[in-house]
């Protein structure tokens, strides 16, 4: 779901790809290099998943609480996923209108509504060689070898379903690098004056 008018002024990039590329890592790295610029905000998502379950930090909320922030509209976007809910509040729609670059881990299902929320949507996918994800994969311990390979499939099946502007990022070895990537390709993009090291 989506709130009513495409916000113009800033710029949302979109991080997206499988579970396993390595998105949590490289968003927080990035976040590191670039805490002290306040033309960039990084998007804490609210989450129907507890605080502690690992991986991103989150704002973690029960299934009526965040129906009780729906209610009242205090979602820019917000969607359904893997059995959970996920919602952008509406300070990143303030960050975007105030020119801000506006960084979100975001789902690839949900990126039409990314579009219509925030009309200069940029989408950043983060790739890895399959062998590489199948590692990071079995080394979380939660699924055996014939779950990760499923795994490794539906993500190989996946694609961008929407018309938005796409870059690939490879995080398949060092995530500095990909951190490095990460910030040429803001450079490129005009958002900003970057420094990679």
């Amino acid at each position: 779901m989506v709130s009513s008018g495409a916000n113009t002024d800033g710029t949302l990039l979109a991080v997206v790809g499988p579970s396993g590329v390595g998105k949590d890592s490289l968003i927080n790295a990035l976040r590191d290099r670039l805490h002290a610029d306040a033309s960039v905000h990084f998007v804490r998502r609210v989450i129907t998943r507890p605080a502690d379950a690992g991986g991103e930090d989150h704002e973690a909320v029960t299934v009526s609480e965040f129906e009780r922030l729906s209610a009242a509209d205090a979602f820019a976007v917000h969607w359904q996923a893997h059995g959970l809910s996920y919602g952008i509040l509406r300070s990143a729609a303030e960050a975007y209108n105030a020119g801000q670059t506006v960084i979100v881990n975001g789902s690839r299902a949900a990126l039409p509504l990314f579009g219509g929320c925030f009309a200069n949507t940029i989408v950043v996918n983060i790739t890895a060689d399959p062998d590489v994800i199948a590692q990071r994969l079995a080394s979380r311990g939660r699924e055996d070898a014939e779950q990760i390979a499923q795994r490794l499939k539906r993500g190989a099946d996946l694609c961008i379903p929407c018309h938005l502007p796409v870059h690939d990022i490879d995080n398949s070895r060092d995530l500095e690098a990909a951190v490095d990537a990460f910030l040429k390709l803001i450079q490129r993009l005009n958002l900003r004056s970057v420094k990679t090291a």
